[in-house]
């Protein structure tokens, strides 16, 4: 039987390889709005991050996600995948 493989994508933040449905994806269209995009397919430029509150607050203290997607990336963001990660825990 043949193997499956894995997709693996890269925390911005840790520079930590993790499977695909392990991080949560952040994306930036064209009209430089930033969204949270939980089926990992919209359309626009993404940046991965893994999903825990210290990784959350590194980013926005680091501003990872900001030179990553080449936009501003406002606090409600950030607010939100604070929410997503204290659903999880």
């Amino acid at each position: 039987m043949k193997v499956k493989k894995i997709p693996l994508r890269t925390c911005v933040v840790n520079k930590t390889q993790h499977p695909k449905k392990e991080l949560i994806r952040i994306v930036a269209t064209k009209e430089n709005v930033v969204s949270i995009d939980l089926t990992g397919k919209s359309n626009g430029r993404g940046a991965y991050l893994l999903l825990t509150k210290a990784v959350v607050e590194k980013a926005k203290k680091s501003k990872a996600l900001e030179r990553k997607l080449a936009v501003s990336v406002p606090d409600r963001i950030y607010e939100e995948l604070l929410e997503l990660v204290a659903k999880d825990e």
